[in-house]
């Protein structure tokens, strides 16, 4: 589909050979840049080639990236057939999981180098996205399915939460585990898995949450509202897919208009991000001046937060509008991420010495949950499927009660 070389030339080992070379440098600069941002010159400087020595291989942009995303899946669904051969969704989770973080672990040894992030992908054309997404659907099928088959709608419905979750953790995970050194990742393993085996919730911990003030707020005409809806744009087609002009179009705008309230693309995407930082210390705050044990007010802030994001009508932007922003605010917003993740540590950290929280490793355990509370956003049209509590309910299980606790199929 994506290469242009003649059949005789694509089997020979000097040929795969410099082509995985080609993915493995396009993917950096995907990660870095996005997919649109990519160029065919930065790729060819990176393996010490030509623009036209990669045209030989990939004979458009588009081509190339949509290789690297589809070897990106290839990645994933190998992963997962190997966790499939173990007996149990418990064992099969744990494979994964292990998988993943040897993974990272040959990255970070410079073993090996990082696939495409996949937060392009919607922002791919034609039979590219088609092929990329029916390739997506079946990576999401395979996870669904690590917990077994599925008898009823809610079983189906829980194992969907659960598959999204562990997905989304996996990618979340490279960007908070640099802080770490590489002989700690088995740690961090352990603990990693503690929460998706048992979660936050010590034994017949009830499930009660309240939702804060925050989530009767409605976003106010102007500024506030121009924001919302650049969010979901971004939310929905990533940084590079939602252009100024789409975004001028959602707002019934014109382009000149855009620019009246923003100097620039990068300047949205940086606003977008300080309301959604906003939205979630002002849930923590609330929850905090509420009183109440510290599960009370987790369970509040996340119900809350979920809330927001499922109803779409103030969602928080994804993670995946950081691929595409200058190096150094990129860096920013994640410092921004970490320090309300720490907060949630706090909360966690408080309520496991009253006991309220059952003991686990505040610092992974809060970044699992940033993971959740940022990627809720995709399972907007899932939770749209069923009464919001019920949705609330079965997404927060996968981390407050466990991977494999089944007392939410019937909330």
């Amino acid at each position: 589909m994506a290469s242009t070389a003649d059949d005789s030339d694509q089997g020979t080992a000097r040929f795969q050979a410099k082509r995985e070379a080609i993915l493995a440098a396009a993917a950096e600069v995907i990660n870095e840049q996005s997919a649109k941002g990519m160029t065919f010159a930065d790729v060819a400087r990176r393996v010490g080639l030509n623009t036209t020595s990669v045209t030989y291989y990939f004979k458009r942009k588009e081509d190339l990236a949509t290789a690297c995303f589809s070897h990106t899946l290839d990645y994933l669904q190998s992963m997962l057939e190997s966790a499939h051969e173990e007996a149990t969704p418990q064992a099969r989770v744990a494979k994964l999981v292990r998988l993943n973080m040897a993974r990272l672990t040959r990255i970070e040894s410079g073993e090996e180098r990082d696939f495409a992030i996949l937060s392009d992908l919607r922002a791919t054309d034609g039979e590219a996205k088609k092929f990329l997404l029916s390739k997506w659907r079946e990576t999401f099928r395979m996870t669904r399915d690590l917990w077994g088959a599925n008898p009823g709608r809610a079983q189906k419905d829980l194992a969907g939460a659960r598959a999204h979750v562990l997905l989304e953790n996996l990618f979340w995970t490279p960007i908070w585990l640099r802080r770490y050194a590489a002989e700690q990742y088995g740690r961090v393993e352990e603990r990693f898995m503690d929460v998706f085996q048992t979660g936050l919730a010590p034994r017949d911990a009830p499930w009660s949450p309240e939702l804060l003030e925050i989530a009767y707020w409605e976003p106010q005409p102007g500024r506030e509202s121009f924001l919302l809806a650049a969010t979901r744009l971004i939310n929905e087609l990533g940084y590079r897919g939602a252009s100024v002009q789409r975004i001028a179009s959602e707002l019934k705008v014109t382009k000149g208009s855009f620019y009246h309230h923003l100097d620039a693309k990068d300047d949205l995407v940086i606003q977008c991000y300080h309301r959604s930082f906003e939205a979630i210390t002002t849930a923590q705050r609330e929850a905090d001046s509420a009183g109440g044990d510290h599960w009370h007010r987790l369970t509040g802030t996340i119900a809350t937060l979920l809330d927001m994001q499922f109803s779409e009508r103030m969602p928080l932007l994804r993670t995946t509008a950081l691929h595409g922003l200058p190096n150094t605010v990129r860096l920013a917003m994640v410092d921004e991420s970490n320090r309300i993740a720490r907060r949630f540590a706090g909360t966690i950290s408080d309520g496991i010495a009253e006991g309220s929280i059952r003991a686990v490793d505040p610092l992974v355990a809060s970044q699992m949950l940033m993971s959740i509370l940022n990627a809720a956003f995709d399972m907007h049209k899932w939770a749209a499927t069923m009464p919001r509590r019920r949705a609330i309910a079965m997404y927060a299980s996968t981390i407050l009660f466990g991977m494999f606790d089944d007392r939410m199929l019937d909330a």
